[in-house]
């Protein structure tokens, strides 16, 4: 916590460690000492007032700062941090509603056979429907 008081603006580290999220990014903080990486450089690239994190309505400022917080840690120093969230294309595409060239091949027509056997076909009547007498 110390470190990310040192890091990170007052107002930054205060809501980084109020966020419900924190023992997760606390754990990776650890786990990043434990092999001696740097994670004060790592987290000092959110803390410039241009970072993208900081563009948006005021009410997803936490989450925003989150997510740059764990782009932060997850990101090599010497690649830049992604300027918006990551997506998944595979997700990205089955959530698409374009529709991609039609490859597939024609259609067959429909069979003129019945769908169900006829061994398997009612021949009596439906029964009838309302009261009987």
């Amino acid at each position: 916590m110390s470190r990310v008081n040192e890091t990170l603006p007052e107002r930054d580290a205060t809501l980084l460690v109020s966020s419900r999220l924190w023992p997760v990014l606390a754990h990776r903080m650890h786990r990043m000492a434990q092999q001696n990486l740097p994670f004060a450089a790592h987290l000092a690239r959110i803390a410039p007032d241009t970072a993208a994190w900081r563009t948006g309505p005021p009410s997803g400022t936490t989450a925003r700062l989150l997510l740059a917080a764990h782009h932060a840690l997850t990101t090599p120093l010497d690649q830049a941090l992604p300027t918006g969230p990551r997506v998944s294309t595979t997700a990205a595409r089955a959530r698409s509603t374009t529709t991609a060239p039609d490859t597939a091949p024609p259609k067959q027509p429909a069979p003129t056979e019945p769908a169900v056997p006829a061994h398997r076909q009612q021949t009596a009547p439906a029964p009838r429907q309302g009261r009987g007498r």
